[in-house]
């Protein structure tokens, strides 16, 4: 199987909505995002640590960009959330 045979195009939103679902049950919104997000400071940490291969640093990229997409998804969900609130 390669790792594309695998690739869900919703997992994003799937992840995102878990978090929405935590944040409407009362979790603070910036401690999850502290959950979703990787800093960039760890990923260049991470990319730069000799003892990985190639393939790994570039696999971690990946996640980067993956966790950056779950965060966008989330917080779009919390200003949505908090623009219906107000209307209220």
């Amino acid at each position: 199987m390669t790792p594309r045979e695998d690739f869900d195009p919703l997992a994003p939103q799937r992840e995102a909505a878990m978090f929405y679902g935590l944040f409407l049950r009362g979790h603070s919104p910036d401690t999850l995002r502290r959950d979703i997000d990787v800093p960039k400071p760890l990923l260049d940490k991470w990319r730069n640590a000799r003892r990985y291969e190639v393939s790994f640093r570039n696999s971690l990229q990946r996640v980067y960009q993956y966790r950056k997409q779950v965060l966008a998804i989330f917080d779009e969900l919390v200003l949505n959330e908090k623009s219906r609130a107000r209307l209220q």
